[in-house]
C-alpha cells in the first residue's frame, strides 16, 4: 500500500520540537481526533490557532478534525475513573467497529497524514488504537510514533 501515517501528542513537548517533528516526517496533513481540540489545556495546539501554525511552521501543513476517531465522554470518564487500560481500549475497539471504522476511511487520505491527540506518547492514548485498527485493515501501512 506504501502509506505512511504518524501519530503525535503535544503534551509534555516544546511547540518547536512539535512543529519540527512534523516538518522533518514530511507530515501533510494533522488529522485531529481529540473530542475537545479546543481545551484550555491544548497551549499552542488549540483548534482555532493550529490551522495557521501548522501552515507556517509545518511546511505547509493542512489540518482536519476527525471527531469520528475520537472516543466518547463518557468512555474517557469511565477510564479516568477506573484506569484500566484494557477495557477502555476494548470498549474503543468495539466503538470504532460501531461507527464503520476503517471501512468508513479512504486510505489515501491518511498517507502522510499524523493523528493528533494530547497524549506524550501513543501505547497509552486512543491515537495508538486508532493507528493500529488501520494497521490491521490496510496492509503495507507504516505507522510512526512521533
Amino acid at each position: 500500500m506504501g502509506i505512511v501515517l504518524c501519530t503525535i501528542g503535544f503534551s509534555g513537548r516544546t511547540a518547536q520540537s512539535f512543529f519540527e517533528a512534523l516538518a522533518a516526517n514530511e507530515v501533510r496533513t494533522v488529522l485531529d481526533i481529540r473530542l475537545r481540540p479546543s481545551g484550555q489545556l491544548a497551549g499552542f495546539a488549540k483548534q482555532q490557532d493550529l490551522p495557521y501554525f501548522l501552515d507556517r511552521l509545518a511546511n505547509g501543513c493542512a489540518y482536519r478534525h476527525l471527531l469520528e476517531l475520537a472516543p466518547t465522554d463518557e468512555m474517557l470518564n469511565a477510564y479516568r475513573q477506573s484506569k484500566d487500560w484494557d477495557a477502555y481500549m476494548l470498549s474503543f475497539r468495539a466503538l470504532l467497529g460501531e461507527r464503520g471504522i476503517p471501512a468508513a476511511l479512504d486510505p489515501a487520505q491518511f498517507d502522510h497524514g499524523c493523528l493528533l491527540c494530547s497524549e506524550p506518547t501513543a501505547d497509552r492514548c486512543h491515537r495508538g488504537v486508532v493507528a493500529s485498527v488501520l494497521e490491521e485493515a490496510w496492509p503495507g501501512l507504516e505507522v510512526r510514533h512521533l
